[in-house]
C-alpha cells in the first residue's frame, strides 16, 4: 500500500491461526492499522494478496463479513446515534446475535443508552466500539487498539474478554501500544516498522532472543568480581556498578543462580537482596525499532 510516495505496507507477510490471540505491534506510522484495514476488506491492496477465512476481503464481502467483527481506531459508529440503538442496530444486521442487554451491562453502558456516540467519553466510546465488534458471534474479530483510553477496570475488563474469546474459539487480531498487553494475551506477535515485519514469535520467543537476561544482587562491597565470575559459567560478567551493587550478565538460568549463591556461601557472604532482571517484550521492542520519537 502507498499513498504517494510513501510505501505504507512493503511486502509484509504474516498469517494468523485459528483460535489464536495476534498482536501486531509497532511505531506509530509503520503500517500497522493500514494492514488490518486492508484486511478488513476496507483498503483495496495496491500488490501482493490477501485472503481472510480463505476468501478475498473485497470480492467475497458478501460471504466474509458476517463472520468477522471490526473494532475501528476511529470508533466506527454514527457521531449522532445514541449508544444503544447503535447496538442494537448492529445486532440486527446479524442472524444470531449475542445478547444486547447482556453486552450492555457487561460493558457497563446502562448509563449512555441515550447519549450520542460524540457526547461519550473516550472510555465509553470504546466500550461501546468494542461491543459492536463481538456482537454478531465472529469467528475472526479485528480489534484496532481496544484499550486505548480505558481505565485500568475497563482494560483489565477486556483482557478477560480476549481471554474469553480464544476460549472460545475466536480468532482474534489486535495492534496496540501496550506492550504488556501484547506480552500477556497474545500467542503470536509481528513487530513491523516502516511497512514490514522485523520480528516475530512467541512473547517468549522474541523477549529471550534480544538482550540477555541479567542478575542484580546487593552486598557488602569490593568483592573480588574475578573471582566470582571464574566461580560462574562460562560467558559471565560481573561488575560492581556502585559500592556494593553488583550485576552478572550471560546466559541468566538456575546454574547460574546456583553457583552465585555456592560462591557466596564459601566466602562467608550474605546477600540483602538478588534479582533476576528480565528482558521485557517492551525492551525488545526498542531494541528493535529505537528509542527515538517518532
Amino acid at each position: 500500500m502507498r499513498y504517494g510516495d510513501v510505501t505504507a505496507v512493503d511486502g509484509l507477510s504474516l498469517t494468523v491461526d485459528a483460535g489464536s490471540v495476534t498482536s501486531i505491534l509497532g511505531p506509530n506510522g509503520a503500517g500497522k492499522t493500514t494492514t488490518v484495514e486492508t484486511c478488513e476488506g476496507f483498503r483495496h491492496p495496491q500488490s501482493g494478496a490477501v485472503r481472510v477465512l480463505g476468501r478475498d476481503p473485497i470480492a467475497d464481502a458478501h460471504d466474509i463479513r458476517p463472520r468477522i467483527g471490526v473494532m475501528l481506531q476511529a470508533g466506527g459508529a454514527w457521531v449522532g446515534v445514541r449508544a444503544h440503538e447503535m447496538l442494537r442496530h448492529m445486532a440486527s444486521l446479524y442472524a444470531n446475535p449475542l445478547d444486547v442487554d447482556a453486552l450492555v451491562d457487561r460493558f457497563g453502558l446502562e448509563s449512555c443508552g441515550t447519549t450520542t456516540f460524540r457526547r461519550l467519553s473516550g472510555g465509553q466510546q470504546q466500550r461501546l466500539s468494542l461491543a459492536m465488534a463481538i456482537v454478531g458471534r465472529p469467528e475472526l474479530v479485528f480489534l484496532d487498539e481496544p484499550t486505548a483510553g480505558l481505565d485500568p477496570q475497563a482494560r483489565r475488563a477486556t483482557w478477560d474478554l480476549i481471554d474469553e474469546l480464544r476460549a472460545d474459539g475466536v480468532t482474534t487480531v489486535l495492534t496496540t501500544h501496550f506492550m504488556d498487553e501484547a506480552e500477556s494475551l497474545s500467542d503470536h506477535v509481528y513487530i513491523v516498522d516502516a511497512g514490514r515485519v522485523i520480528a516475530s514469535g512467541t512473547p517468549s520467543d522474541l523477549t529471550h532472543s534480544g538482550a540477555e537476561n541479567t542478575v542484580l544482587f546487593v552486598a557488602q562491597p569490593g568483592l573480588d568480581t574475578a573471582a566470582l565470575a571464574a566461580a560462574l559459567p562460562d560467558g559471565s560478567k560481573v561488575d560492581e556498578e556502585q559500592p556494593g551493587r553488583y550485576s552478572i550478565s550471560g546466559a541468566v538460568d538456575p546454574t547460574l543462580l546456583a553457583a552465585l549463591t555456592a560462591w557466596c556461601e564459601r566466602n562467608a557472604i550474605l546477600t540483602d537482596s538478588i534479582l533476576v532482571k528480565r528482558q521485557t517484550l517492551e525492551d525488545r521492542f526498542l531494541e528493535l525499532t529505537g528509542r527515538a520519537l517518532r
